[in-house]
């Protein structure tokens, strides 16, 4: 069976949580339908590819929305799907005629949500919109005056969805326009208003970034930075008592737990809680997705043969976000912090390595952009079947790893 490649993007509500997520698939269903039986077929594509054993850890407990071909739609295959997580998202593609209303309430009669994707409003969507939960509108391709018009034509009841937002502006347009959901990067982008200054403990934090990437970490200092923060004593010594670690010995102080841990464990913590507090009146989501580059940049380099520089692909996915955290520069940022300058020039885009390699595929994966993960993947000489499973992991170990904090 061929490798299923899937990503995933959030939506967001008015709050900036996160509602659901849209499931992005390389091949899309129709491609998986030429075999002589075609509901056997679909069947091993979403059991082979853990779609329904592995759905619910992807979306944390939330909705997924999945897009559906017409031919999909008149098969039913979407009633394969588990009705109480996915949404059935139709493309723009499917024409509105009867026999497709017809399937669209018996999916409602079972219990489906349904959203339009990319949508248009003419009059043939009426007896369809009748139907709907959600429709979708497209905010690069639909012109200012389009997206005014949709939520005066869509009835009562059905949920206006912005997709394709790309700043904060655009958000906040979309809300006085009457849409309830968000999808796209204006969360990953920085708004920079004025240099910042970090004062207080925020600024703690940064010392404890500084340190953990010099070449040695000196224990000292970080128990220096640890020791008088009684909030930053807690969480490490929470991290210590988790399931990732079965140490049997009793932790006697803060240099002990940093002996226990190890190089590369305390530089992935004291990132991860650093970002956390330096980022706390940023969405959730944003976190998450910064603790899921990091990991998928570390087991990347692994498998293109950078074993031993595995904590360096892991701290490029992790800053790859700080500017958006930090609603800084982001060259301003790494100009504070002693970073290896192939990672800087990794990140800032100046240098074609094989760190700037794994963060195209990264990037080129959240877009669901399959043919630059091939590309990039064969120059790494990473093997495209290792990438689904290193991204279903980071989203499973990143989940792991944010709890309690």
């Amino acid at each position: 069976m061929s490798n299923i490649f899937m990503a995933r993007q959030p939506i967001f509500d008015k709050q900036e949580e996160v509602y659901a997520y849209e499931l992005l698939f390389r091949s899309s269903l129709e491609n998986f339908f030429s075999h002589v039986d075609p509901d056997a077929a679909c069947s091993t594509v979403i059991a082979d590819s853990s779609l329904i054993f592995g759905m619910d850890k992807l979306v944390g407990g939330r909705k997924a929305f999945v897009n559906i071909t017409r031919q999909a739609l008149v098969n039913e295959y979407p009633t394969l799907l588990p009705k109480d997580i996915c949404v059935i998202e139709l493309l723009e593609t499917i024409e509105p005629d009867e026999e497709v209303v017809e399937k669209v309430i018996k999916l409602k009669e079972l219990g489906y949500l349904i959203a339009l994707d990319d949508f248009e409003y003419s009059p043939a969507y009426d007896h369809l919109l009748r139907y709907s939960d959600f429709v979708k509108v497209d905010f690069i391709l639909s012109s200012p005056e389009r997206r005014w018009e949709i939520p005066q034509l869509v009835p009562p009841g059905v949920r206006l969805l912005a997709e394709k937002v790309e700043t904060r502006e655009d958000v906040e347009q979309a809300k006085e326009m009457g849409y309830e959901l968000f999808q796209g990067y204006y969360f990953s982008k920085p708004v920079v208003l004025t240099k910042q200054t970090l004062t207080g403990n925020r600024l703690n934090y940064m010392r404890m970034l500084r340190e953990i990437n010099l070449p040695g970490i000196d224990l000292k200092s970080m128990e220096d930075i640890i020791k008088p923060d009684v909030a930053l004593s807690y969480k490490l010594l929470r991290y210590i008592n988790s399931a990732f670690f079965s140490f049997r010995s009793e932790i006697r102080s803060i240099k002990h737990a940093l002996v226990l841990m190890g190089n590369n464990e305390i530089r992935k913590w004291a990132t991860l809680v650093a970002l956390a507090t330096v980022g706390e009146d940023k969405p959730r989501e944003l976190l998450l997705n910064t603790v899921i580059r990091a990991r998928f940049c570390e087991e990347l380099g692994n498998h293109a043969g950078f074993k031993k520089q595995e904590q360096d692909f892991f701290m490029m996915g992790m800053f790859s976000l700080i500017d958006a955290i930090m609603d800084r520069n982001l060259a301003d940022i790494l100009a504070e912090l002693p970073i290896a300058q192939e990672i800087k020039g990794a990140l800032l885009g100046e240098l074609t390595n094989a760190y700037r390699q794994v963060l195209d595929v990264l990037l080129a994966y959240e877009r669901a952009d399959w043919e630059t993960v091939s590309g990039v993947a064969a120059q790494l000489n990473v093997a495209e079947a290792v990438i689904p499973p290193a991204y279903m992991e980071a989203v499973t170990w990143s989940q792991e790893r944010l709890e309690g904090l």
